[in-house]
């Protein structure tokens, strides 16, 4: 498995997101916590199962939230770049990682 780092701001994102889901419902944000972070260790065993948008990076969609993660593979290394929810404008990630 590939160690993985996030960006600042897809930490921010990811718990952002788990603090919106735990104030919705108690124990909801767990759960998007444990769904991602189960998508990040696929992420880490095998990147290349998922797609390539632009450039290099790569896109993981969750399957039981409406979120992504952009990531990309750099020297045996996965960087986080976005923890992205899926309703939001795809162009705001492509300024993000010029």
């Amino acid at each position: 498995m590939l160690p993985v780092s996030f960006r600042k701001q897809a930490r921010t994102e990811f718990d952002e997101a788990g603090d919106w889901y735990e104030k919705e419902r108690v124990g909801l944000g767990l759960e998007f916590m444990v769904e991602i972070h189960s998508l990040i260790q696929r992420i880490a065993s095998t990147p290349e199962q998922f797609p390539m948008l632009y450039r290099d990076v790569r896109k993981a969609v969750a399957r039981r939230f409406p979120y992504c993660i952009y990531f990309r593979e750099r020297n045996q290394h996965i960087i986080v770049l976005a923890v992205f929810h899926s309703a939001r404008n795809p162009n705001l990630l492509k300024q993000r990682n010029k």
